[in-house]
């Protein structure tokens, strides 16, 4: 796909700018070039020490997962009334709920003139897998606390409705998410050597195989027949569904030919706005990644051109382009309220780190 002394320079890159990324705290900053995303999220982090660790920066990736402890360790109050709450059969209070963000010394996010929503679950889940691929099944007795906290908390929670990965749609239960949720619960299983995990894991799967399926492929949602690039995620990395089962295969295939853009780039879904609805690099690179995993080397080798094809200035990543918009008077509207694209976006420069070094440990 690739020769040897190509890939050394673009993994060198992309860790480059993760590395200028990463806080002292050993929080990922989203992008340090976006005011929005000036911010740690849990899933952005996660996958971005799944990459470290495929480059080797193992170091990186253990202070990010190290932040993730102490921050849950601040939000044990929260999680308790969260789960008393679910237990007496009462929705959790707002301010309860765990947020999907945080600042990079580990604190709350400030009230803003512009809310953000923050009620988002697979963060927690997605932690929990990459920790779990990070230490290979060995959980150090300082982790033995934010593990089993992160565990019961979506273990009780995954029914609610949250925002989904792009911070949309909060009034609804998310195929992706549920997908970071059961994996999250597989890897608390191995870490803590519980396998009353593994039965809640099995719930979620079932839910997704049952409630999240529409003409023969897994959809965005229960109350959404659109595909979203995002379901990638139940084969690679999480392998809740196998590469080879029938309805992930049309899955893949649908996201392949309904999102793909002109030039080759992968949307998030039909009808999206942001920023008009381009393909995005990260996007691109994922679907390349499951490609390379599931022996589709032709399909990874598109995928890596596509998204080298699009680098910025420094061979950055940015979010995505602004040029194949679905809608393209929402371009202008985006960049006049935020300004120009997030660029880079260590979200994407991970996602080329992992398509090139390969993935995961994974349960398919």
């Amino acid at each position: 796909m690739t020769t040897t002394t190509q890939t050394p320079d673009l993994v060198a890159d992309s860790v480059r700018v993760i590395l200028d990324g990463q806080a002292a705290s050993g929080a990922y900053v989203a992008s340090p070039n976006f005011s929005q995303y000036r911010f740690g999220w849990l899933r952005d982090g996660a996958f971005v020490a799944l990459a470290m660790d495929a480059a080797d920066r193992h170091d990186s990736a253990r202070a990010f997962h190290e932040w993730v402890r102490r921050v849950l360790e601040t939000q044990s109050g929260r999680i308790e009334r969260v789960l008393e709450a679910v237990t007496a059969g009462r929705e959790p209070a707002p301010e309860d709920r765990l947020p999907t963000r945080y600042t990079l010394d580990g604190a709350e996010e400030p009230e803003a003139d512009e809310a953000w929503p923050n009620f988002q679950l697979d963060g927690y889940g997605t932690w929990l897998f990459a920790l779990n691929a990070h230490l290979n099944g060995a959980l150090p007795p300082e982790f033995e606390p934010s593990v089993r906290s992160a565990a019961r908390y979506i273990a009780a929670t995954w029914r609610l409705p949250c925002y989904d990965y792009w911070e949309e749609f909060g009034d609804r239960v998310h195929t992706s998410t549920l997908a970071a949720l059961a994996a999250g619960l597989r890897s608390a299983a191995e870490l803590l050597a519980e396998n009353e995990w593994l039965d809640a894991a099995d719930d979620i799967v079932a839910f997704i195989r049952s409630e999240c399926v529409a003409d023969g492929s897994f959809v965005k949602g229960p109350e959404d027949a659109r595909v979203d690039a995002s379901l990638v995620s139940l084969a690679t990395p999480f392998g809740v569904i196998p590469s080879t089962d029938p309805v992930m295969a049309a899955t893949i295939e649908r996201i392949r030919t309904e999102l793909s853009s002109p030039s080759g780039g992968i949307r998030r879904y039909l009808g999206d706005s942001y920023f008009g609805g381009n393909p995005w690099l990260l996007l691109t690179a994922w679907l390349g990644w499951h490609d390379r995993l599931t022996g589709n080397a032709a399909g990874a080798q598109r995928a890596r051109e596509w998204v080298l094809a699009h680098r910025s200035e420094g061979n950055n990543l940015a979010e995505q382009i602004l040029d194949e918009p679905q809608v393209p008077e929402a371009v202008a509207e985006w960049t006049e309220r935020w300004g120009p694209v997030a660029d880079p976006l260590l979200w994407s420069h991970a996602k080329l780190i992992l398509l090139e070094r390969g993935g995961v440990r994974t349960w398919s």
